[in-house]
């Protein structure tokens, strides 16, 4: 009778454990975290994403040390099993159209108040929920694991009227959160592509047909992180999203590693991942088709690294565009390595509107396959949507980029390289090496188009660049913005540590460094 009453009592106190009770919960072992690194750079430590291994292989986990530590207790305490909140538990059906949406808030508010939690989508179901934050701040170790289908109302007529148009899923104010799972979500996309407003639904000599959609309101992004940081987005299949597929805003050290994203190449505005306002970002082991932009970055993003990363079909990998309306835009330290390319409108695309202010600088794109791709580098400090913008005497500086082993096949119906740059404000410091295009069938189109571009050619290139212009442009030696007080003084203290030492710095290596210096004070770069 006493050895039943204690199995009796061992589920009872397996569930006290897992947090005192709380209905709906259940066990399973999760395996530990991938190593997190550390930032480089100089002042405070901080937390950073783990780049992936050159040969694609994901980072193997630190070993802990072997033998006895002198203050480790005689039997190590096991860490705590995370608590798992299925959405089931409290309430969702799953059956593909009954609005589950209550049902994960209540799971999401369970889960986020416990260490350590859980919140399962189990596989076997498909789970419907309408716009929604989850909002933090949470307890240490929260997964979001979603196994089944995960999905929004279908289209804009099923809609509820008052909720928001702009975005579907929202994760704010969150520290510490991994999103996974074996499972998909589906944007159910179509009929939002389908509204006469859109952009891919021309009316007559080209213009854009006004429809129930002409609003600004109506942007559906369906996975946005706001303001949150140590972020991991892994392992999912997410499809046909309204428009934008991810959204990183205003975060930090953010991990995104081996996602499938998937939408048809004539939908319009479906970025597969969008990064602005955001640092210490990495994008590893992934496959995005879609119909606009496979990665974008906008302005206030720093310490991007991407790799691995198959594209197309779509537009490329860009960064901007940058700029509109006069506004200023920085983007810095931005790293692209081991990428395909593939059947896409655009390869490496750096675009900005005339009239912005601010810089990208710091940019890299190493090792690239291109396949059949038009516009394979290019640079467009002239972006305009509708061909009616006006000329502008400002322009975010494009500096500091260099291309390094490019190589592959482009559409011949545009030349392969394609540097657009502002009479006013010219990209500098632009540097090729082994970079190798060749027409994907036709003949060879041997004509870049250089417009005040200045850098070098490390290496031959194939096409010949020969417009390329060496050195730095007067536009730059002479722009007012380069007198600014914070540059002079430190220019002044360069100059006098010349005079101590005797050193000499030619003219060129003395406008390059006020030029950079400049550059970060606009910028408010550390």
């Amino acid at each position: 009778m006493g050895i039943a009453i204690r199995l009796l009592f061992l589920p009872l106190m397996a569930v006290a454990f897992c947090g005192y009770g709380v209905w709906g919960r259940s066990h399973f072992h999760k395996k530990p975290p991938r190593g997190v690194g550390r930032h480089r750079g100089g002042g405070k430590e901080r937390s950073v994403v783990s780049s992936p291994a050159d040969d694609g292989t994901r980072p193997v986990e630190p070993q802990p040390p072997t033998g006895t530590v002198p203050s480790d207790p005689a039997t190590p305490v096991q860490p705590a099993e995370p608590c798992v909140f299925d959405v089931r538990a409290y309430g969702a059906v799953g059956d593909g159209t009954t609005d589950d949406t209550q049902a994960f808030r209540e799971a999401w508010r369970a889960a986020c108040a416990s260490n350590s939690a859980v919140l399962l989508v189990p596989s076997d179901g498909t789970f419907t929920i309408t716009t929604t934050t989850f909002s933090g701040p949470c307890k240490p170790g929260l997964v979001f694991q979603v196994d089944g289908v995960l999905m929004p109302p279908d289209g804009p007529d099923c809609w509820p009227p008052s909720d928001n148009r702009r975005q579907w899923v929202v994760f704010s104010n969150i520290d510490g959160m991994t999103l996974r799972g074996a499972g998909t979500i589906e944007g159910n996309g179509e009929d939002w592509w389908n509204l006469p407003c859109k952009p891919h639904r021309q009316g007559p000599n080209g213009s854009t047909l006004r429809g129930p959609c002409d609003s600004p309101t109506v942007r559906v992004q369906l996975l946005r992180f706001f303001m949150s940081r140590n972020l991991v987005v892994e392992g999912l299949r997410v499809e046909n999203s309204p428009e934008f597929h991810f959204r990183f805003d205003g975060c930090s050290d953010v991990r995104v590693d081996g996602l499938y994203i998937s939408s048809p190449a004539n939908s319009p505005n479906t970025d597969g991942i969008h990064v602005e306002n955001t640092e210490r970002v990495g994008i590893y082991n992934s496959r995005i088709s879609n119909g606009d932009d496979c990665i974008s970055i906008g302005t206030g993003s720093y310490d991007v690294d991407i790799q691995n990363i198959t594209c197309g079909p779509g537009h490329g990998i860009s960064i901007g565009s940058l700029g509109v309306h006069n506004s200023q835009a920085c983007v810095a330290n931005v790293t692209v390595r081991n990428a395909v390319i593939r059947n896409s409108d655009n390869g490496l695309r750096i675009k900005t509107w005339q009239g912005g202010m601010g810089a990208v600088s710091g940019i890299a794109f190493d090792t690239v396959a291109m396949e059949n791709v038009r516009n394979c580098i290019i640079v467009d400090q002239y972006y305009c949507l509708d061909k009616r913008c006006m000329n502008q005497s400002t322009a975010v500086h494009v500096t500091d980029v260099s291309y390094a082993n490019v190589r592959g096949s482009y559409d011949a119906r545009s030349a392969p390289i394609h540097f657009a740059c502002s009479d006013t404000v010219p990209c500098t410091n632009i540097t090729m090496s082994e970079v190798e295009l060749l027409p994907f069938s036709g003949e060879l189109v041997d004509d870049p188009f250089c417009w005040s571009a200045y850098g070098t050619q490390q290496t031959p290139t194939i096409p010949p660049i020969t417009c390329l212009q060496d050195g730095l442009p007067e536009a730059l030696l002479d722009n007012p913005d380069l007198s600014k007080t914070k540059a002079r003084d430190q220019l002044d203290q360069l100059s006098a540590v010349e005079e101590q030492t005797g050193e000499q710095r030619s003219y060129h290596s003395y406008m390059i460094l006020r030029l950079s210096y400049t550059i970060a004070v606009n910028c408010n770069y550390s």
